[in-house]
């Protein structure tokens, strides 16, 4: 007799507290990165913004795609550091086969 895989349980609730709670720490740890890299690339305490008359669009772009590329690797790596420990302590994956977020 052949021995049934026990059914996968679904996690949203228990990862949903930890998600959120790694999601903001992470978008505070990447917005300090953010204004130390900024202030290593360019001297300067404030980045500029979009609507900064006085900028161009170099440094406007330039700050977006260091800003965006922090944000998001930072994003990544709370995202699977949660998952991971939830995996870890449960046994179980915290989201669905095709992944998380989209």
């Amino acid at each position: 007799m052949a021995k049934k895989k026990p059914k996968k349980m679904k996690l949203p609730l228990a990862y949903k507290p930890m998600g959120f709670a790694l999601g903001w720490s992470s978008g505070w740890l990447a917005g300090l990165a953010f204004r130390k890299t900024w202030m290593a690339i360019r001297h300067e305490e404030d980045a500029p913004d979009a609507l900064d008359r006085d900028r161009g669009w170099g440094e406007i772009l330039l700050a977006a795609a260091v800003q965006g590329a922090l944000f998001a690797v930072a994003r990544s790596v709370a995202d699977r550091t949660g998952a991971k420990a939830i995996e870890r302590s449960t046994g179980v994956w915290p989201v669905g086969e095709k992944g998380g977020r989209d």
